[in-house]
């Protein structure tokens, strides 16, 4: 399986990339994504399935689990790629087939008398509001629910409901389908795709002769019917039945109870529709709140930072520049008489470029957010072009996992290099390396194994196979960590960067301050969470809530406006420092910006109590705050990263221009 997996996740951009060069073209193609099928009159086509989920418990479960009908010929899997299976996805087969354009009413199943492990799995899924998550040509099933005079739109149904003031619990056991249909006339088009399963390369050439229809839609209105077990057991899989309709009475609904026979039945109404292939994403990408609440984010982030553009401005032209001149066009006797008159950044020449404490951990977390922030970027990029579709579930994981292991390189490379800058030699230069390649992905292995063990216990889908999770361990360590010595064997290779002033044998003694310095450096962080904060409800509600998150442009933008505000932040924080006679920059730059982390944590905390109050039990809860910290820790050495880079040419160019003798 691991052969499997790691052919389909490497293999399928490389023949992208040939597939697209050599290509002869056409008149129009679509890029990745599921690629478009044309069905014929009466065609037979089967619904699919994937883990049961939760908004109250977020540990997904197996569809089978539950005492639901099951194909004729068996379940069987279907392919699933890296980031599929580190989603806690897994998609199945289901009993349910339509014949395209056929509208029809048939039976499925009588179950055996529920007994109690059944009847209170049941019970239990439908009080955890567990939805069942339905797929037909790719597309998820959507229904529509009205709320407080608003209609409120859904991917999935509920396994059942328990309605207030009643006892009893209720399982949805007749689903009304509607399959909106596009008509096609086949034209000169051509497509491209990557199958289904986000596994294989299609290309072909529609025919005029190919015509047929377009699945473009699929919505279900759930409900839950009362059935005469006896009379229904006697038919077969597939016979038609006549039509019901959702009964509003809880007499006439499905109770849970033990001991209680099942039935489970289906219609399908397909409908024709104006939507053509290429839209029919639009329904599930459309955006809650619109692009005003995206734009005043913008807008917010932007206001930052022309804030803090002007102070940079101000210390750069007004202050710097002024101070350069002067000390410059005085003879060397001024310029000793002007060092005992001001006090400022121009006292800690000699020591301003003093070793660090932790001076190779310092390295290692640079060399970390370089990794991490690069992959970041560049799948941000790409999903805002467009090759990371919605269609190619887990395409997004796969590739921020592929993109972060080839990026070692870069790591190796920036975290080898500093450490040679702040040392002088290259020696150790291989601990570095070994550091670097398994500082970030050791604490996420370990969180993740703790994670692991109680999705394990729970038997539930999210947990990580242990063939996956072996799976994982040898990308690490055969791609990432190789790549990473590469980068830092490259890195004692490249030119040494020299201070530009010498370091004193004694350091200066740094003033006593009103307050401590640390106090600035966490209020610094602030400001670049001020430019996320936004999006980063968005980003949360996609996560644990299930909702689409397909404004790539918007996040884009986001992204490189805090890139913008974490250096200005930094720079100006470094800046007031070595003012304050502080030479001892280098970590506080690190977290003048990387702070912002603290706080996108605290925030997540927040969005867990007031957003998510529905999550329940304290193996949900631990689930939550396992993620959050490590999306965090991702956070702090990235940002940091950004803000430590930008201050060290800051302050290397300041003092670069001053006259020493």
């Amino acid at each position: 399986m691991a052969g499997t997996l790691l052919n389909s996740c490497f293999m399928a951009p490389l023949l992208w990339t040939v597939l697209l060069l050599v290509v002869s073209p056409g008149n129009a193609f679509y890029l990745p994504g599921s690629y478009m099928h044309t069905y014929s009159q009466g065609e037979s086509i089967s619904a699919k399935v994937n883990s049961l989920t939760s908004i109250e418990t977020e540990m997904p479960f197996n569809y089978y689990s539950l005492p639901y009908c099951r194909p004729k010929g068996g379940i069987k899997k279907s392919a699933e790629n890296l980031g599929e299976l580190l989603m806690g996805d897994q998609i199945d087969n289901s009993p349910y087939e339509f014949r395209v354009n056929v509208n029809e009413s048939l039976f499925l199943c009588t179950t055996k008398g529920l007994n109690e492990n059944d009847a209170k799995l049941l019970k239990q899924r439908a009080r955890d509001l567990y939805q069942v998550n339905m797929m037909l040509d790719n597309l998820p099933v959507m229904r529509f629910t009205e709320q407080n005079g608003v209609t409120v739109q859904w991917t999935g149904f509920p396994v059942g409901y328990s309605p207030a003031g009643s006892s009893e619990d209720y399982i949805i056991n007749h689903l009304k389908f509607k399959v909106l249909v596009h008509e096609y006339e086949g034209s000169n088009v051509e497509i491209i795709g990557t199958g289904e399963e986000g596994s294989g390369v299609i290309s072909e050439i529609d025919k005029k002769g190919m015509s047929g229809y377009q699945i473009v839609g699929f919505q279900v209105v759930p409900c839950s019917v009362k059935r005469n077990a006896e009379d229904f057991s006697k038919l077969n899989m597939y016979d038609s039945i006549d039509p019901v309709d959702c009964p509003v009475e809880l007499k006439k609904a499905q109770v849970i109870r033990q001991q209680e026979r099942i039935t489970f039945t289906y219609d399908v109404e397909f409908v024709k529709s104006d939507i053509r292939w290429p839209s029919r994403w639009d329904a599930y990408l459309k955006m809650e709140a619109g692009s005003k609440v995206h734009w005043f984010s913008i807008m917010n982030s932007l206001m930052v930072i022309l804030f803090l553009a002007g102070i940079v401005f101000v210390i750069f032209l007004r202050t710097v520049r002024r101070d350069l001149t002067r000390y410059e066009e005085l003879d060397k006797e001024a310029q000793a008489q002007m060092n005992e008159e001001l006090s400022g950044w121009k006292l800690v020449v000699g020591d301003v470029f003093r070793e660090p404490t932790c001076s190779e951990l310092l390295c290692i977390m640079i060399g970390d957010g370089v990794q991490i922030l690069g992959m970041a970027i560049v799948t941000i990029v790409f999903a805002t072009l467009g090759f990371m579709s919605p269609a190619s579930r887990g395409m997004l994981l796969t590739g921020m996992i592929v993109l972060y292991l080839f990026l070692g390189i870069a790591a190796g490379y920036v975290s080898v290099r500093l450490w040679r800058t702040i040392k002088g030699t290259s020696a150790g230069w291989r601990s570095v390396s070994w550091l670097t390649a398994c500082f970030f992905p050791g604490v996420m292995f370990t969180v993740l194994t703790v994670l692991n063990f109680v999705l394990w216990k729970s038997e539930s889908t999210g947990a990580l196979p242990i063939s996956l999770f072996f799976t994982l361990l040898a990308l690490w360590f055969c791609i990432s960590v190789p790549l990473t010595l590469v980068g830092g064997f490259l890195g004692t290779r490249a030119e040494q960067i020299e201070f530009p002033v010498r370091t004193n044998q004694i350091p200066r003694e740094i003033p006593a301050r009103k307050y401590p310095s640390w106090l600035l450096v966490l209020g610094a962080g602030t400001l670049p969470f001020g430019t996320l904060f936004i999006e980063l409800f968005f980003i949360l509600s996609s996560i644990w809530l299930g909702r689409f998150y397909y404004v790539f442009g918007f996040l884009l933008i986001v992204l490189l406006l805090l890139v913008v505000v974490c250096a200005e932040v930094s720079v100006v924080l470094t800046y007031m420092n070595l003012c304050v006679e502080d030479w001892r920059w280098w970590w506080k730059a690190f977290f003048a910006s990387g702070s912002v982390a603290l706080y996108v944590f605290l925030y997540s905390i927040n969005y867990l109590v007031f957003d998510l109050r529905s999550l329940s039990g304290p193996v949900s809860a631990m689930l939550y705050v396992g993620y959050s910290f490590l999306m965090a820790f991702a956070i702090m050495l990235a940002t940091g990263t950004i803000g430590f880079l930008t201050s060290f040419a800051f302050v290397h160019y300041l003092f670069s221009s001053v006259k020493i003798d």
